[in-house]
């Protein structure tokens, strides 16, 4: 391959950017002027690959728009548990009360535990909010996704988990009394899912700060 197919090459794998740079070739090289013009295309290249790693280390432009994402993934998977798990487990608690009025304030744990899962995802999106930046690097952002994410898709998971349960807990409660210590076992157990949720967030929202932006990305000299 000549000096000529070569430089088509370069010059079409980095979209225009050797020719920009560099100039175009349009004659075609004479024997004389082969070998030199050989050397120069390597020199260029070397240069062009120095060129990319410096532009690579800058943050894309999307990067500022994943914490605004990852703080309403937080806050609304949680809700939807919450809102679920309270809801069932308070039709649970009224179709109760009908027949053990006496029990109603007893069995309202199942409401409060579902409630609580809306505070992880509160204290995740409150975490994620603080940090918002106009320019941040990749991985930040991503960290803070993965972090909303996970305390999200974790409360939403034990909302479900506790409201099935509660519901068919108070309900059994008021047949058997014997039956409220169980529940409240199985009712942990499910509040931890949503637990853990908010302890993995917590570590990759630490993780995922960096001290300097701009030694991580530094803008482009004049």
């Amino acid at each position: 391959m000549g000096p000529k197919g070569l430089y088509d090459i370069i010059t079409y794998k980095s979209g225009g950017m050797f020719a920009s740079a560099f100039g175009t070739l349009e004659q075609p090289p004479k024997a004389g002027r082969s070998s030199s013009l050989t050397h120069h295309l390597l020199e260029s290249i070397v240069v062009l690959n120095d060129t990319l790693k410096v532009e690579s280390k800058w943050p894309p432009t999307f990067a500022p728009s994943m914490p605004p994402f990852s703080v309403p993934c937080a806050i609304v998977f949680t809700c939807i548990g919450a809102s679920y798990g309270t809801a069932k487990s308070g039709v649970g608690i009224s179709a109760m009360s009908v027949i053990r009025p006496d029990l109603m304030m007893k069995c309202v744990v199942p409401v409060i535990m579902a409630g609580i899962i809306a505070i992880y995802g509160l204290v995740v999106s409150v975490l994620i909010s603080g940090e918002m930046q106009p320019r941040m690097a990749l991985f930040t952002g991503f960290i803070q996704l993965g972090a909303g994410l996970s305390v999200g898709l974790a409360g939403l998971a034990a909302g479900f988990a506790i409201g099935i349960v509660g519901d068919a807990g108070v309900r059994g409660t008021a047949q058997q009394p014997r039956l409220f210590v169980g529940m409240i076992l199985i009712l942990i157990f499910a509040e931890v899912l949503g637990l853990y949720g908010l302890i993995v967030a917590l570590i990759m929202n630490t993780s995922g700060k960096v001290d300097d932006i701009n030694k991580l990305c530094p803008l482009p000299s004049v």
